[in-house]
């Protein structure tokens, strides 16, 4: 390849990679509905520092912390490392295709693909450890096949230490970590296990990793309480049917080829067999979550960039092809137009009330993997509506109390979203502690055992009359487009409390 062709690669994946960050860096800024119901979660985790979380691990909490610590905690800087996540995952897929052999359509396929997944855009829009899970998963990827490629031990030490860093962020690297040991066991890389330097990459991942498993040990096991509580109680309704159709909806269904196309590439292509340990993960993650079962469909989604790559270069080959070249220039355009038309169902562009309209032209509806009570918003986008107004409604009740009660007054929240969007504008408004006996908010306590007013959000009158002889209903929170479960919630002020919380407070935890 002459340094034009080369020239012309760098400045095509330099121009992909930045229109992946313009696309979020634009949505947040001007587009956006409001903060996400996990991100406030997100935000108190990262008031309180820790080494595990009930829901997830650290690392995520940590690199939020350091976010707010730099750029504040504004929408648009709250997710700003989201859009860089999703920014370097093209380019790292970018970099997978040219070490597999790609030239400048396969570049530009691959990166594309990446850029207008459905999920793609979801998951570097908002702030979670998702972000940051495709990108650790695309960074191993590419490790993975410089270690092919070159098979110098320091891609190993570089993987263990990658391979620590995304177990931190999600326990499911793991899945990552299974494939690749049982593709060491079924290629030709089973040489290397009679060398050092996949036990010290396991050694080091398991020595990063170990923060978070003596965290759990010391709290009793709570993210597998969490995990086991999630499985049973609130994914029940995804069906392994869900999860397979799902690998479809998410990723775009007209770049199914594409991907299908790099697990052939992988497993089958003379070239591409060579790099046949990335096929080996990706099938072992597909049939670990499948077999599972109630696996959601996202939880896959980290897979499919090196998937993209692999197809990507077998697509190029078969484009150079006399009766194929059209395909050269048809099938970019093709993602690209498909995944624009996509991308209104996973980035929060449209107005709320033209959502439900353009959801029907297109033939998707409001979806929710919890199975909730929707509206005309699927839950992603539902959750981003209504918090300020719920802390206003709750301030207006608190500050409507006797001079006298208000030091000595908690508010209780059923889940963590309302308690930490309580939080959050907790400043605001002038607001008191905050507790929910919902995932690590029932860690973080009770606050004031003495506390003798509670300001507690939905449920009925007669469910507090056993704990209270006073329950008064002071305010209805109402919001447009949110969750419907969060619209028209009572607000009640319970006084003459019949039992401490500290007494009650084990019986009340909620990991889900």
């Amino acid at each position: 390849m002459n340094k034009k062709d080369s020239r012309l690669i760098v400045i095509s994946l330099g121009f992909l990679t930045f229109l992946k960050l313009i696309i979020h860096l634009g949505t947040n800024a001007f587009a956006s509905y409001g903060i996400f119901r996990d991100e406030f979660y997100y935000i108190a985790c990262s008031n309180r520092l820790a080494f595990g979380y009930v829901d997830h691990p650290p690392l995520s909490v940590y690199l939020l912390s350091l976010s707010r610590l730099i750029f504040g905690e504004s929408l648009f800087a709250i997710r700003l490392f989201p859009a860089f996540a999703g920014a370097f995952t093209v380019l790292l897929t970018g970099l997978i295709v040219r070490k597999l052999g790609g030239g400048k359509t396969a570049v530009i396929l691959a990166a594309l693909a990446v850029i207008f997944a459905p999920i793609q855009l979801g998951m570097t829009t908002v702030y979670s450890m998702n972000c940051f899970d495709i990108l650790l998963w695309t960074l191993l990827a590419y490790i993975v096949v410089l270690i092919v490629k070159e098979n110098e031990p320091k891609w190993w030490i570089v993987l263990g230490l990658i391979m620590g860093l995304g177990l931190l962020n999600k326990i499911g690297m793991l899945w990552f970590g299974f494939g690749f040991f049982l593709a060491l066991l079924l290629t030709n890389l089973r040489r290397n296990l009679l060398t050092k330097w996949p036990w010290i990459a396991g050694a080091l991942a398991f020595l990063m990793f170990s923060p978070f498993i003596i965290w759990n040990i010391l709290h009793d096991f709570a993210h597998l309480e969490f995990i086991r509580n999630a499985r049973t109680l609130k994914y029940v309704g995804v069906s392994a049917m869900d999860f397979v159709i799902g690998q479809l909806l998410l990723q775009n269904p007209l770049v199914l080829p594409l991907w299908l196309a790099g697990l052939y590439f992988f497993f089958f292509h003379k070239d591409g067999k060579k790099y046949q340990i990335l096929g080996i993960i990706y099938t072992t993650a597909f049939l670990i979550l499948l077999i599972s079962g109630n696996s959601k469909p996202e939880y896959l989604s980290p897979a499919y960039p090196m998937l993209f790559a692999g197809g990507a270069v077998l697509a190029e080959r078969l484009f150079s092809r006399k009766y194929w070249r059209w395909l050269k220039f048809a099938a970019p355009t093709l993602i690209a137009i498909s995944g624009i038309l996509l991308a209104p169902l996973a980035l929060p562009i449209l107005p709320a009330n033209k959502y439900s309209q353009y959801a029907d032209f297109i033939g998707i509806g409001p979806s929710t993997s919890e199975g909730k009570e929707l509206a005309e918003l699927p839950q992603f986008f539902a959750d981003m509506f209504g918090w300020e107004n719920m802390a206003a409604t709750v301030a207006g009740v608190y500050h409507s109390l006797p001079t006298e009660e208000k030091s000595k007054t908690v508010i209780f929240a059923r889940n963590y979203g309302e308690a930490g969007a309580i939080e959050y504008y907790r400043k605001k408004y002038d607001l008191p502690t905050v507790i929910s006996s919902h995932n690590n908010y029932w860690l973080w306590g009770y606050g004031d055992d003495d506390a003798e007013v509670y300001i507690f959000l939905g449920g009925k009158r007669d469910n507090y009359l056993g704990a209270f002889s006073q329950v008064e209903q002071a305010a209805i929170i109402r919001c447009e487009h949110c969750m419907p479960y969060e619209n028209n919630l009572p607000v009640y002020v319970c006084r003459n409390k019949k039992i401490k919380i500290s007494e009650r407070w084990e019986s009340l935890k909620h990991y889900e």
